[in-house]
């Protein structure tokens, strides 16, 4: 039995914290998994500069219930859920993902959450587990799961490595020169199509 893994920023809808930063007009906001593989430490700096500009989740927040899928995503995600399975797994948070997973549909995701004061400061965050991609991805082979699994970053890479299919979308032109072995797609026609082909 198959299962698909997405991963959400970048997959199926725009990248949160550079909607954020384009929001709060704070450049540094733009840092994303794509360009820093070391989570806790994206994690901590971006708490940093929230703390210093006196931000919390409430102004987050606000972001994102402006901000919508990409385009074709809620459609990509429908037609693939009536063939398989299908869990977002992503490095985001509970407090983040909620309003966008009612614009796609209300899909199955696993992700993280944030500690937040009772002003509203983020003073810290959870992680689910420990390599959250790959472990929940090794999870679901546990228990007779085939798994495929796509993403763009970074924090993507371990989960598509041990699934029996795993592909790259719309990902940096740094990352598909150093990962070569994993195919590369830009529409949702491509990528549903490399899923249907990898299921066969």
């Amino acid at each position: 039995m198959y299962i698909t893994c997405l991963d959400l920023e970048g997959v199926l809808v725009p990248e949160i914290w550079i909607a954020f930063s384009e929001a709060s007009g704070i450049p540094e906001l733009k840092r994303t998994t794509r360009d820093e593989p070391d989570y806790d430490k994206l994690m901590n700096w971006r708490l940093g500069i929230l703390k210093e500009h006196g931000l919390g989740l409430k102004e987050i927040q606000a972001t994102i219930e402006k901000i919508e899928p990409l385009p074709g995503a809620k459609e990509f995600l429908d037609e693939l859920r009536s063939i398989t399975q299908v869990v977002i797994i992503s490095d985001t948070f509970t407090e983040f993902a909620k309003p966008l997973m009612k614009k796609l549909g209300w899909p199955t995701i696993f992700c993280n959450s944030l500690e937040v004061a009772e002003n509203g400061e983020i003073t810290g965050y959870k992680m689910r587990c420990e390599k959250s991609k790959y472990s929940t991805v090794k999870a679901l082979q546990s228990v007779g799961f085939e798994t495929i699994a796509s993403g763009d970053s970074f924090n993507d890479l371990g989960m598509i490595e041990i699934s029996k299919a795993g592909f790259l979308f719309r990902s940096t032109e740094q990352i598909k020169k150093d990962y070569p072995q994993y195919p590369a797609y830009e529409t949702f026609d491509e990528l549903l199509a490399a899923i249907k082909g990898a299921m066969d």
